[in-house]
């Protein structure tokens, strides 16, 4: 049936392009499910003067699948359908028929499937999983014969070019996922995987041209699927990268739009005027005090000139996005999804977009990027929040830019009263404002900035003490690919080319492999072996997927944080000093660790606490019960 569904597509593509009238281009989404919580399905549908068709289904029995509505768009090659599918159901293809005033006849197929598991099974990410964050043009070439399109805008690749393909792709995912799931990581997020026929910088995935089209470059969709199975059977949960906010400039429909106001500020573009940019200003969303203009602006302003900025408004572009994020998760049995910019399009209808979706999957997990520094901004897009304008997002997880900038801070800093360690203990301690602070995403780079180890001085020690942190705080932690093997962009700092920089060993022509660790330095050796061995005590550590916190605050450059239970405990010390000194444990009595025999995870020492334990230089220590390694 897909490959059916394909061949029609293309057939309809053709009588589009030749002018023949009442022929059906397309149809989004282009396949639905019986057995959703939500019986309702809108049927975009694109063809030449289509609009004065009268439409009917045809199928035996009706009675379970009724065409309710259909509804005109302001481009006569639109119609919205609205379908009605009963609780009873059963998996069906039936026909959509189109029948002009004089009598002319156009049909297409349309597939109802069955689910292939309960709503209640899409398990999303959470606290016991560990997120490995790639970009998929730059972390593994599978296969050169997709590297290149002819018909496609960007036709070359270069990877002596930042900013130029290199041809990574679905097919050099799945070839090492055996790599992935080795070092202990447990979810994958890939930015987005759909195709972005631009003229330049396709590479990213950001300026989506189809959302319902996987890039060529990066494979099919039978590709992307395998890869979903592939994850699903090593136990790796996969993250959904997506965008609401806008699209492509290139997308198809923006040749021939719905509505008039199917993209914001749509009156410029279709006037040739200079596209209007969005301000930046993301506080308008909380601030009592922000002027209607201001959040016009915000909201309703292009990312930048190649990104269209969707009108979400609109009720059918907004059922629209529903459809197409809840088409990906069924298709692919996701384990999660990361939307973009997530403060950018209109809030209401982010709000019913992430009901929608945890409405069908409870279990669903969902992060928003909000780059804010402001725990207060941060705290309000998270669901159960009590936003002082009764705003309920619904969203269960946010990206925590505050305890990523005070991280960096607090290793780089001089240790005063106020800078160093001092800036991770009090910005930790404003998880009062979160509804649920463990179900928050934390990091020390990602695909948007500077690599960790640039951030840190290109210093092995302050590297280990940041990750040591991400992987015990509470939180879900993301980890960007290379970090592992102290990818930096130092000579570049801020070139997001050069920050989603090649993944060694993902060519067939690279001398060095970090899949096979060879031709790695000393260092990158020893960062490679240190984050996989405290990912794989992790993954087992429920200690630190549901345990307590409690830290205390720095002192003589030393911080020290617990995280436990009633029968277990790890503690996480940073000491920043350039000398050994020992640790006084009863300041921490209260945690009851006098005299104990416990490990160090990352060197696997024994450690017998009396009344002080020794701290090496510059080093972090993540200590627990010896017997929970027995």
């Amino acid at each position: 049936m897909i490959r059916l569904g394909c061949q029609l597509l293309l057939v309809g593509a053709f009588l589009f392009a030749n002018g023949l009238n009442g022929q059906i281009a397309r149809i989004e989404p282009p396949n639905w499910w019986v057995g959703m919580k939500n019986t309702n399905l809108q049927l975009l549908v694109h063809g030449q003067n289509i609009a004065n068709h009268s439409v009917s289904i045809n199928l035996e029995n009706q009675k379970s699948i009724e065409l309710i509505g259909v509804q005109k768009a302001d481009s006569p090659n639109y119609l919205f359908l609205d379908i009605e599918i009963s609780d009873t159901a059963e998996p069906v293809t039936f026909t959509l028929v189109l029948t002009n005033d004089k009598g002319a006849v156009s049909e297409w197929p349309y597939e109802l499937r069955a689910r292939n598991q309960n709503k209640a099974d899409f398990k999303g990410f959470d606290a016991s999983d560990v997120v490995y964050l790639i970009t998929p043009d730059r972390f593994a070439n599978g296969n050169t014969s997709n590297d290149t399109y002819k018909n496609l805008a960007e036709t070359t690749i270069d990877r002596s070019h930042n900013y130029k393909r290199h041809g990574g792709d679905i097919q050099g995912i799945i070839d090492h996922l055996d790599y992935i799931s080795g070092m202990g990581f447990t979810a994958l997020w890939s930015s987005p995987l759909l195709i972005n026929d631009m003229p330049e910088q396709s590479y990213h995935g950001y300026a989506i041209t189809d959302f319902y089209e996987v890039d060529p470059r990066f494979g099919t969709l039978d590709e992307y699927k395998l890869l979903a199975k592939e994850c699903n059977e090593l136990g790796i949960k996969l993250i959904m990268d997506q965008v609401a906010n806008h699209c492509g400039l290139e997308h198809w429909w923006m040749k021939d739009l719905p509505f008039n106001d199917w993209i914001n500020f749509q009156e410029s573009y279709v006037g040739n005027e200079p596209i209007i940019n969005t301000n930046h200003r993301r506080t308008v969303n909380q601030d009592p005090y922000a002027s209607e203009k201001d959040s016009e602006l915000m909201e309703k302003g292009w990312f930048v000139p190649a990104m269209p900025d969707l009108n979400q408004q609109n009720p059918f572009l907004a059922n629209y996005i529903i459809q197409n994020s809840i088409w990906w998760i069924e298709t692919l049995k996701l384990g999660g999804i990361r939307q973009d910019t997530y403060p950018y399009p209109n809030k209401e209808f982010m709000a019913a977009w992430a009901k929608a979706i945890i409405d069908e999957y409870p279990n669903f997990n969902i992060v928003g990027e909000e780059w804010s520094y402001n725990p207060l901004l941060v705290g309000y897009w998270q669901n159960n929040t009590t936003n002082k304008d009764s705003y309920k997002s619904y969203l269960p997880s946010t990206m925590d830019f505050p305890l990523q900038k005070a991280l960096i801070e607090a290793l780089t800093e001089e240790e005063n009263w106020n800078s160093g360690l001092i800036k991770l203990y009090e910005v930790l301690a404003n998880d009062f404002n979160y509804s649920n602070p463990e179900s928050i995403l934390m990091f020390g780079d990602n695909h948007d900035m500077d690599r960790l180890y640039t951030q840190l001085g290109e210093n092995l020690s302050l590297t280990k003490m940041a990750l040591g942190f991400i992987l015990t705080a509470p939180r879900i932690p993301q980890i960007y690919y290379g970090t592992e093997v102290l990818l930096q962009n130092t000579a570049k700092p801020g070139d997001h080319g050069l920050i989603r920089t090649d993944f060694p060993g993902g060519w067939k022509t690279d001398e060095v492999s970090a899949f096979t660790s060879n031709g790695l330095s000393v260092k990158q050796a020893e960062m490679q072996f240190y984050l996989k061995t405290l990912l794989q005590f992790r993954k087992k550590a429920a200690v630190l997927h549901s345990g307590k916190t409690k830290h205390f605050a720095p002192k003589d450059g030393v911080y020290v944080m617990f995280r436990y239970t009633d029968n277990d405990m790890v503690m996480l010390i940073i000491n920043k000093n350039n000398k050994s000194l020992n640790l006084d444990l009863k300041r921490f009595e209260e945690m009851n660790i006098g005299h104990m025999e416990l490990i160090n995870i990352p060197n696997g020492k024994i450690i017998q606490t009396g009344t002080s334990i020794n701290l090496p230089p510059n080093e972090v220590m993540l200590l627990t019960k010896k017997q929970t390694n027995d």
